[in-house]
């Protein structure tokens, strides 16, 4: 739904997200927000923090795919994104 988003997480051995409709946003820690839209495919690497969601005013739709294995949890969450950390999303159009 508009201005959905997870909490700041990790992934012991990476994440891959396809975007398949509306318009996303998804940050890195110590990095911009980017825009996703459909057809876009983010490769977040082992143990990197970031969270993704919806654009304030678009719902996104994805498929998220983690790696796993029996020696690690598939993902460690974080605290939430908060407004402010949020508001600075670039307009989507």
């Amino acid at each position: 739904m508009p201005g959905a988003r997870t909490h700041w997480h990790r992934h012991p051995l990476g994440q891959t997200v396809f975007v398949t409709e509306g318009v996303g946003l998804c940050r890195r820690r110590g990095g911009p927000i980017e825009v996703i839209r459909p057809g876009d495919r983010v490769l977040f690497e082992a143990d990197e923090e970031r969270w993704h969601g919806a654009a304030p005013d678009r719902l996104m739709v994805h498929l998220a795919i983690n790696e796993s294995d029996t020696d690690r949890d598939v993902v460690h969450w974080l605290t939430p994104v908060t407004d402010e950390e949020y508001a600075t999303a670039p307009a989507t159009g």
